[in-house]
């Protein structure tokens, strides 16, 4: 081979770099010539080893015997695990303990060679070593990673890594020499490529544009080789060799050329740490998931931004480098939706940014020093620049605080950014168009980048920048292009999508037969209809993605439109017109565009576009005779030399209005009445009237505002020529004054302001209102009362900007005339069109700026977000329980049921079976899909709907239920067993019979209604006495799919939590035991894989089977239920190859709305994706299993499981095996280790009886069996009772004293029902009776640390009061507490013990014991109270909770009764009948009954037994159940009893309610729900 290249650095050429010279014989002959020595070490990773280091140990002995050498010298290799965890003080003392050992003979002296081969990590580590082995050893850089080769093996930086940040302790040790090998990169996975390029663009940036220049050139070959499948990327990248050498060898020049000139980093060598101080602060939080490299590119956007912020860097070189970052596939913000998905969503909160920032080793004492660009290639100094903290947070916060200047300049000039509308335009056309093309002042932002990258995508010009990012060199193909293969991700920006909508029909097929246009939620809810509309009669072929009438879409390529005749409905967006005008040149025939369905809006963007396209050669011609239309010939635009974008005009609207708002003058230079943009009239039309002193002349616009900013209104102005103004205009109409107190101003013709970004005529008004601005919205406007500037409100929440660009900068300007600042929330939404704006505030006008970091003030929405609040519709056969279902559902939800059968009934004023009888099946199918297709558009928010069981028949309701639920609606589908449903078919003659046999009914429409659903329920089959088990069943399921049931979140506030794994093969078996199977657990395992399925004997059990078994588990158990599925390599029954059958069984596992879903995340990201994005309010436990023992704790081998699950998991779990106690404690390590970089929490154990260690030791959600399973789930499994019983003897669980207050108390049943409760679940805690009438006795008791609890009985309900930190609402309510609660996480502040809080369980005693019987929350039914004594206030609080009205109260005494109900609220209904003739006259008697009489002596007075009688004894047809709870238990059957039961009533003793109220008391002491018939036994004296 030839010589390679060699490069000086420190005065010697001891960088070597070309292709191949590792496993050749050059590295080998260098170093036994160049760098002798008799023994050589060499150390890498395991990943490494087998692939490099046995052909350099063949050529290593073959040169060294050649050699002649005497002694012959030696080569030894170590290893040690990949990864970041390794560049440890761990790794260090292993390896130097290694190298001391006796076992090297003859022994490492001072004189060995250490010999570096691989990443940063290798080689920082190892330098470290070399740098401090006996007091330092010679040691050669090998980097293996483009990372390494340009940046940490050049230079001598040696580090390790501490807990207290990254490379805080190493050295300065220079490498003898380094070896760059280019073939290393061939094999190197694509995101190290990438992660090493951030590297190669910071050099670029800080030292040279030329070479920058290049790499914008070089990254679309490059990219594309390394994005190929491993086998050819080899061979596309050894196709590349020149211009990676050429990369590489620019970057190792410039960084050997300053480590010369400042070895020791004291000034010039700084620059190279550009992007490092923010980046390493992002990295010090998001390591390991995210890569140096990553976060350096990160960190080099932030300070970019941050020096266009001082005013040292223009906007244009922000754009260039980001753009440049961003085709390499480099993240520019931690926000990226990949750092996003790997990290799990972690935030990085500025401060903590600031506190890392804090301890970088360039910092001057407390001051930070960043490198600051000047430009593409230079810096603003030749060292890292003192940056102040309030600059800094500014520029890293998600938020911004606004005050006023103190004292305003009062004439400013302003240049805005370039035109969006026009740079959009100048960018298709110059691409679409012939020849070269510079155009000027081109706007930088989301929009235009959006839209540079996809005319790239698809080939459709080339694109260089000049003069540092401020000239766009277009050269057009003339309108040749290509289908992408890649989806062309636009953002939200919605001018793209239309433009490209049409550009993507000129398309070649060449490389993709079609082109996919998509974008964010917000942008898939903008409308594209009407231009898609028109592209399909002409020719064009386009599919919707998801949701009809937005993107995505599918554009076929077919090299041009047909041409002809196009009409075009441009009421919504002019947007639509211009896109079709561009490309109409290009149509296989000339076109004539006709505008229909009324005046276009916009007209002066269709001149806009029309203008433009003149100047590129092509000139429109408007009909004389036809309204609206327009004449595009055939022809290539041809591309003018050069082509200046003039300022955006919208955006002009800012400075000017901020001249208007506090009286200064505002020039704008490059904006005047000639202006192609109808947003230039605002300062004439709109700032004048308003009192504004207006200049324009044909290129620049001036205006002065009135002094002290006092704005006239404007009584009503057409906004129309310029709706993107109206926000502008509306913030000034907010403080504008009328001299007669008339301060409203009406702005119309802004109806398309509704489908923009946001809705933004909704978006002012309820913004404006956050400042005390009325508003009302109207039909094509908004109207404004506007107030005096010095009455404006400060919003404590800020102003939502609703990621729309021209909100944030309109309240911007509101913010300078506010009294007090204001904060604007998603400040860098204004990227879109100004990047600078606050940068512009700042320098131009004097802003007061803080930054404001919202991500520490995050909080986890808690109820019905807004895609929630769209209605349910529950769809399925007839006799499935679809109107059961939905009485539940609206019960639940409390929204409003609607049949629609019985809708339809009622709007045609006949029975369906009539209608068909009459009109036939197919006017019924017409009426019912017009039905539902005017519930989905009318009652689309907050309703439930029953829908008739053939609604799914026509394809177009189907195709409307399909859209409903993509676009964020739920749609349920209820079955049952089909069998039942036959039966009952058979015998309903309420509905019209089928004119076919049902089971074939059934079967053609089962694919139906999966296909138009995304939820699933089955419907068990219920008696009487089980209807209120199942609607509880039904409501949780409902509050799961909604996420109004957080398991996770009550699952984490738990100290220790467990789940049981059920290991049977059909759930039906255990349901008798399985209250007690479940006890002290916090949620259920459903392990699907050993469910047997008798109908497919051996076999993976079916999808309907394994429903079937989650319906039974999810009747028979509140807890939350785990959906799992494993195979048999992770410990399961699956067979590995049936992974089909997993992927079904997931998917139905999502659709039935389980609450945890445990997905093994071995498989691929084909098989994980679409589950995660499915997931909907499932929890994801992203697990992994290594049943044997392959990996280990220690080692690091178990990093790439947890990342990969942190991509995917709300939960962790990751399982091994543990073959000793160092196992356990090795796992421990890394789960603090994991648990302290992210928020996701971790379940982590070991198999074995040598891991029920690592079973006790997690305390989160550890799986536990029960005795009466069958068998373990997993080799070393412990039951829940057994973990708590070992930690409370290893004083984890410390014991708690829990006490019964009050007299009489000696013959308390408590004491046994607690204490055996307390063994039963393995707690060691005691139970007491402390008897005293005084309440005084208990302050010490109140006072002792080791106090859990106690419950409350005559005389101290009240008294107890004085000594509570906190009381529930319902013991408020109820005027007495019967349980304390200690909590010892918090102190008193009362008593400086435990934080007491006080609560009533009497009701729900009484609750629990009225739904066992029978009775059902939710009816609207009346209910009874017998008493008025303290009883009876928690029988009225449960009764009311339980959902009855009106309340009937009886008693003895009615002055008393009379207190006691005007002591609750109205909307308890309570009343008081003094006769039978007032029960007759409200009518609806009590279903439900609650005694609270002493029972030692008759009831008296004959009127109170009179009525008691008459309800007792009333006629019960047409009832319910009727239930009487009886609270005395003494006698067992009171006179109360005898009454009710003589009537037919169901009666229940008092003990029941004792029972169930200590039921609740142990829960709230302990968080474990104790097995009812336990507590029943016990108190009951049968324990």
């Amino acid at each position: 081979m030839s010589d390679p290249t060699r490069v000086s650095i420190l005065g010697k050429e001891n960088i070597i770099l070309d292709h191949n010279i590792w496993e050749g014989s050059f590295v080998a002959h260098d170093l036994l010539t160049n760098v002798q020595s008799s023994t050589y070490v060499l150390v890498t990773d395991t990943n490494l080893f087998q692939r490099y280091v046995p052909p350099f140990e063949k050529s290593f002995r073959e040169v060294a015997t050649r050699s002649g050498l005497d002694p012959c010298p030696r080569l030894l290799t170590y290893q040690i695990p990949p990864g970041e965890t390794s560049k440890s003080r761990v790794t260090k003392a292993n390896i130097e303990d290694w190298l001391l050992s006796e076992a090297r003979d003859p022994p490492c002296d001072t004189k060995i060679v250490v010999i570096a081969l691989g990443g940063g990590v290798i080689g920082d580590m190892l330098g470290f070593v070399a740098a401090t082995f006996k007091r330092g050893v010679r040691f050669v850089q090998v980097p293996t990673t483009l990372l390494a080769m340009v940046d940490s093996s050049i230079g001598g930086k040696t580090a390790i890594d501490t807990p207290a940040g990254k490379n805080l302790v190493g050295a300065f040790w220079q490498p003898q020499r380094i070896y760059i090998d280019l073939k290393f990169l061939q094999s190197l996975p694509p995101r190290e490529f990438i992660n090493g390029m951030a590297e190669v663009i910071k050099t670029a940036a800080i030292w040279d544009e030329k070479e920058f220049s290049s790499l914008e050139r070089y990254s679309e070959s490059l990219m594309q080789a390394i994005n190929e499948k491993a086998d050819i990327r080899e061979t596309k990248i050894t196709g590349l060799q020149e211009i990676l050498k050429h990369i590489v060898l620019g970057s190792v020049r410039v960084k050997a050329y300053v480590v010369s000139a400042d070895e020791r980093e004291g000034g010039l060598r700084n620059l190279l740490n550009f992007g490092h101080s923010i980046g390493h602060a992002y990295e010090g939080i998001l390591a390991p998931q995210i890569l140096h490299g990553e976060c350096v590119a990160v960190g080099m956007v932030a300070e970019a931004n941050l020096a266009r912020f001082l005013g040292v860097l223009d906007g244009a070189a922000v754009s260039r480098l980001v753009k440049c970052l961003t085709s390499y596939g480099l993240p520019t913000s931690y926000k990226d939706a990949a750092i996003q998905e790997r990290t799990a969503g972690k935030l990085c909160p500025v401060d903590q940014v600031m506190s890392i920032m804090g301890v970088d080793k360039k910092n001057e004492g407390r001051k930070k020093r960043i490198v600051l660009l000047s430009g593409i290639g230079r810096t603003h100094e030749k060292k890292a620049s003192v940056v102040a903290d309030k600059d800094v947070r500014i520029v890293l916060s998600s938020a911004i605080r606004l005050s006023p200047a103190a004292s305003p300049p009062s004439v400013v000039n302003c240049v805005p950014p370039g035109s969006k509308s026009i740079s959009n335009r100048a960018l298709v056309l110059a691409a679409l168009g012939h020849g070269p093309c510079r155009i000027r002042n081109l706007l930088h932002s989301d929009d235009t980048e959006v839209m540079l990258s996809a005319l790239t995508e698809m080939e459709c010009a080339d694109f260089a920048w000049h003069e540092g990012g401020n000239i766009l060199e277009v050269k057009g193909n003339g309108g040749r292009l290509q289908a992408s293969p890649n989806d062309l991700y636009l953002g939200n920006a919605g001018t793209a999508s239309r433009f490209l909508s049409t550009v993507a029909t000129l398309a070649n097929p060449s490389r993709s037969p079609s082109s996919v246009l998509t974008g964010n939620k917000r942008m898939k809810a903008r409308p594209i209809g009407p231009l898609v509309d028109a592209l399909r009669t002409n020719g064009a072929i386009v599919d919707y993605l998801d949701r009809e009438g937005s993107l995505p879409l599918r554009i076929k390529a077919l090299n041009g439109l047909e041409g002809g005749d196009i009409n075009l409905a441009a009421t919504v967006s002019s947007q639509y017109v211009s896109s079709l005008l561009m490309c109409a040149p290009y149509a296989k025939q000339p076109v004539t565009l006709r505008l229909v369905g009324g005046k276009p809006i916009s007209q002066l963007y269709i001149d806009m576009t029309i203008a433009m396209m003149a100047s590129f050669g092509v000139k429109v011609t408007k009909s004389e005779l036809q309204e609206h239309t327009y004449h595009i010939p055939q022809a290539t635009y041809q591309n003018p030399a050069v082509y200046e974008i003039e300022s955006d005009a919208s955006s002009a609207t800012y400075p000017l209005a901020i001249a208007a708002i506090t009286g200064t003058t505002c020039t704008v230079p490059n904006i005047g009445c000639r202006s192609l943009q109808g947003d230039a009239r605002f300062a004439v039309d709109v700032l004048r009237p308003m009192g504004c002193s207006v200049e324009q002349t044909e290129f620049s616009t001036t205006v002065s505002g009135p002094r002290n900013g006092a704005l006239r209104p404007v009584p009503e102005v057409n906004m129309e020529p310029m709706t993107d103004a109206f926000l502008t205009a509306s913030v000034l109409a907010a403080v504008a004054q009328g001299q007669n107190g008339d301060n409203i101003t009406r702005i119309t013709g802004i109806a398309n302001q509704r489908v923009k970004e946001c809705n933004r005529i909704r978006a002012m008004k309820d913004q404006l209102a956050k400042f005390g601005v009325t508003s009302r919205e109207l039909s094509d406007g908004i109207e404004i009362e506007g107030v005096h500037a010095t009455k404006l409100k400060q919003s404590s929440s800020g102003i939502d900007c609703y990621d729309d660009h021209r909100v944030a900068m309109s309240f911007s300007v509101l913010s300078l005339a506010a009294p007090q600042s204001t904060l604007i929330r998603e400040r860098e939404c204004v990227g879109k069109t100004w990047p600078g704006w606050w940068d512009t505030m700042s320098q131009l006008f004097g802003a007061q700026l803080e930054g404001v970091d919202l991500e520490q003030q995050h909080v986890e929405n808690v109820t019905f977000p807004s895609d929630l609040r769209k209605s349910l519709f529950i769809i399925g056969m007839r006799a499935a329980g679809k109107s059961t279902a939905g009485r539940w559902a609206a019960e639940t939800l409390d929204w409003p049921l609607v049949d629609l059968d019985v809708q339809l009934e009622t709007q045609i004023g006949c029975s369906i079976t009539d209608l068909i009888k009459r009109s036939g099946w197919e006017t019924f199918r017409d009426r019912e899909y017009c039905l539902l297709r005017d519930s989905i558009t009318e009652k689309g928010t907050r309703h439930v709907f029953a829908c008739g069981g053939g609604v799914v028949e026509r394809p177009e309701a189907r195709k409307l239920l399909v859209e409903y639920h993509k676009s964020g609606g739920s749609v349920l589908l209820v079955h049952r067993d089909i069998e039942d449903v036959m039966d009952f078919l058979q015998i309903d003659k309420t509905r019209p019979q089928y004119t076919e046999d049902p089971r074939e009914v059934w079967m053609r429409r089962k694919r139906w209604y999966k296909e138009c659903s995304n939820f699933e329920y089955f419907s068990r089959k219920a008696g009487e006495n089980e209807l209120a088990g199942a609607s509880r069943d039904f409501s949780r399921f409902l509050k799961t799919i909604t996420g109004e049931r957080r398991a996770l979140s009550h699952v984490l506030s738990k100290k220790q939590s467990f789940f049981v794994s059920l290991t049977v093969p059909d759930i039906a078996t255990i349901i008798p035991s399985l209250q007690d199977i479940v006890v002290g657990s916090d949620a259920v395992e459903l392990r699907v894989d050993l469910l047997e399925d008798p109908k497919r004997k051996g076999c993976t059990p079916s999808v309907e089977y394994a429903a079937q078994q989650l319906a039974n588990l999810r009747g028979s158990t509140d807890l939350p239920i785990i959906f799992t599925v494993r195979t048999t390599s992770q410990g399961g029954k699956i067979p590995v190859d049936a992974l089909a059958d997993v992927v079904s069984m997931y998917e139905m596992g999502l659709r039935y709305g389980v609450d945890f879903l445990d997905v093994e995340v071995q498989y691929s990201e084909q098989i994980l994706r679409p589950i995660f994005q499915a997931k909907g309010k499932t929890k994801l436990i992203a697990s992994h299993h290594d049943p044997v023992g392959k990996l280990s704790w220690s080692n690091g081998s178990w990093v790439p499981f947890y990342n990969k699950a942190l991509q995917y998991g709300d939960i962790i779990k990751l399982v091994g095996v543990a073959s000793s106690q160092d196992d356990n404690a090795e796992l421990i390590k890394f789960k603090s280790w994991a648990t302290s970089m992210h928020r996701v929490p971790v379940i982590a154990i070991n198999m074995g009886v040598e891991g029920q260690l690592s079973r006790i030791q997690n305390d989160f959600m550890t799986p536990v069996s029960h005795p009466a399973l069958p068998f373990k789930a997993a080799p070393g499994q412990l039951s829940a009772a057994e973990i708590r019983q070992a930690l409370a003897l290893h004083g984890v669980i410390k014991p708690q004293a829990f006490y019964l207050f009050g007299s009489p108390i000696a013959a308390s049943r408590s004491p046994a029902l607690h204490n055996a409760l307390f063994k039963a679940t393995g707690l060691p805690h005691k139970y007491v009776l402390w008897e005293t009438e005084s309440v005084q006795d208990l302050r010490q008791i109140l006072r002792d640390k080791n106090f859990g609890g106690a419950s409350v009985t005559i005389p101290l309900k009240l008294e107890i009061l004085q000594y509570l930190d906190e009381v529930s609402d319902d013991a408020r309510i109820i005027g007495a507490v019967n349980t304390v609660v200690a909590d010892s996480q918090q102190t008193s502040k009362l008593s400086g013990g435990n934080h007491l809080a006080g609560r009533n369980t009497d009701w729900q005693g009484m609750k629990l014991s009225l739904q066992n019987a029978g009775a059902q929350s939710g009816q609207v039914k009346s209910a009874m109270v017998v008493g008025g004594g303290g009883t009876a206030r928690a029988a009225i609080y449960a009764l009311h909770e339980m959902g009855y009205s009106p309340l009937y109260v009886i008693g003895r005494s009615a002055e008393k009764l009379k207190s006691l109900v005007d002591s609750f609220p109205k909307e308890y209904d309570l009343k008081i009948p003094s006769s039978i003739a007032e029960f007759q006259a409200v009518g609806g008697l009590p279903v439900v009954a609650i005694g609270t009489i002493p029972a030692d002596r008759p009831i008296e007075g004959e009127n109170m037994r009179e009525m008691l009688r008459y309800v007792f004894n009333a006629d019960t047809s047409g009832y319910d159940k009727r239930i009487l709870l009886e609270m005395a238990y003494k006698p067992s059957v009171t006179s109360l009893m005898e009454m009710a039961k003589d009537g037919g009533w169901v009666t229940v003793a008092g003990l029941d309610a004792l029972a169930s109220q200590g039921f609740y008391q142990f829960q709230y002491w302990t968080g474990i729900t104790p097995l009812e018939s336990d507590v029943r036994a016990a108190v009951m004296g049968n324990s």
